[in-house]
C-alpha cells in the first residue's frame, strides 16, 4: 500500500515555464488520492497565481494555494513542510518536468530504504541551445560519478524529503532568502544521522538559454550564498568558487562529458565554468558591501 505523498511547488514569477511542471504532476501514474499538491506563490509579480488557480478544476488530488508577499525560499518552503499531510515531500520548481513514473519511483526508493532522509532524483538532458547543453552537463557528470550523494548536499528541486527528517531538522532557515536554505537543510538532516542518497527516478529542469540569464542567475546565487556562507563556512569552499577553479573545474569535466553525449559544445565548457564563478564572486562581493 502506497503512503500520502506531498508535492511542495514553491514559486515566484514563473508563468513562462508553470503549465509544462502543473501538468507533469497532473500526468503522474501514482494514485492521485494519495497525492496533494500545495502551490506557495512568493509574491509573484506576474500570471503565475492565476496560472495555478486556473488548473485547480482540472486536478484530481487535493490542492492547497498560498500566497504571500516575498519573503523569500525559506519561509515558502517551511508553508509546505508545515501543511503537508504526507509522508514525504517531493519539491518542484517552475520550470521543471517530471516522466509520469516520477513520484511513484522516488516513493518507492524512500519506503525500501527507511534510513533515508533525502532522496535526489537524476537529472535528464533537455536542451537545445549550446548554453542550455553547458548548463546540463555537469550535473549529468555528477550523477554518473556519484550515485550515493553520500558526501554531496543536494538541492531540493527533483528530490524527495521525509517529512519527519525535515521537521525534526526544524524546518527550512527563513533567514536565507535568495539561496541555499536547500543546502542548509540538508546539511542539519545529514547531521541528525539520516541518509542522502541518489533515487532512480528522472526529472528535467529547463536551464538558462542565453549568456545574459546565466550571468544574472549566477549574480544571484553569489548574492545569496553570502548569508549561507557566514551561517556554516563548511557547506562550501570559497576557493573552489573563484574563476580560477572554475576554469580548472570545466577543464576537468570535459573529457567525460564528451564520453556521455558526445556534443563538441562541451569543449566551451571551461569558458562557460569560469563565467558562472565570475558571476558569483561578483554577486557575493555586492551582498558583502551591501550588508
Amino acid at each position: 500500500m502506497y503512503p500520502k505523498v506531498t508535492i511542495g511547488v514553491c514559486v515566484r514569477n514563473s508563468a513562462a515555464t508553470l503549465r509544462d511542471a502543473i501538468e507533469s504532476i497532473i500526468a503522474q501514474d501514482y494514485p492521485h488520492e494519495l497525492m496533494e499538491v500545495i502551490f506557495v506563490d512568493d509574491g509573484s509579480e506576474d500570471e503565475t497565481l492565476s496560472i495555478i488557480k486556473s488548473y485547480i478544476p482540472k486536478m484530481d488530488m487535493k490542492v492547497k494555494v498560498f500566497h504571500h508577499e516575498w519573503k523569500g525560499l525559506g519561509a515558502s518552503r517551511n508553508v509546505v513542510v508545515n501543511n503537508a499531510e504526507g509522508k514525504y515531500i517531493i519539491w518542484v520548481d517552475g520550470d521543471m518536468i517530471l516522466p509520469s513514473n516520477h513520484v511513484r519511483l522516488q516513493v518507492e526508493f524512500m519506503e525500501q530504504n527507511s534510513k533515508v532522509g533525502i532522496a535526489k532524483a537524476k537529472y535528464g538532458i533537455m536542451a537545445e541551445s549550446i548554453v542550455e547543453v553547458l548548463e546540463n552537463v555537469p550535473f549529468i557528470i555528477l550523477d554518473s560519478i556519484n550515485g550515493s550523494l553520500d558526501s554531496k548536499l543536494p538541492g531540493t528541486g527533483g528530490a524527495i524529503y521525509l517529512v519527519e527528517a525535515i521537521r525534526e531538522a526544524g524546518g527550512f532557515d527563513e533567514k536565507l532568502k535568495g539561496t541555499g536554505e536547500d543546502q542548509d537543510a540538508a546539511f542539519r538532516i545529514k547531521n541528525l544521522g539520516w541518509l542522502i542518497k541518489r533515487s532512480p527516478a528522472i526529472f528535467y529542469e529547463r536551464r538558462s538559454r542565453t549568456w545574459r540569464i546565466i550571468w544574472n542567475k549566477w549574480v544571484w546565487y553569489g548574492f545569496g550564498d553570502y548569508d549561507l556562507y557566514c551561517k556554516n563556512r563548511s557547506i562550501f569552499s570559497l576557493f573552489k568558487m573563484n574563476p580560477l577553479a572554475g576554469f580548472v573545474n570545466g577543464l576537468l569535466q570535459v573529457a567525460p562529458a564528451y564520453k556521455l553525449i558526445r556534443n563538441k559544445f562541451v569543449f566551451l565548457l571551461p569558458f562557460h565554468t569560469s563565467i558562472e564563478r565570475t558571476a558569483w564572486c561578483i554577486g557575493f562581493i555586492k551582498k558583502q558591501i551591501n550588508r
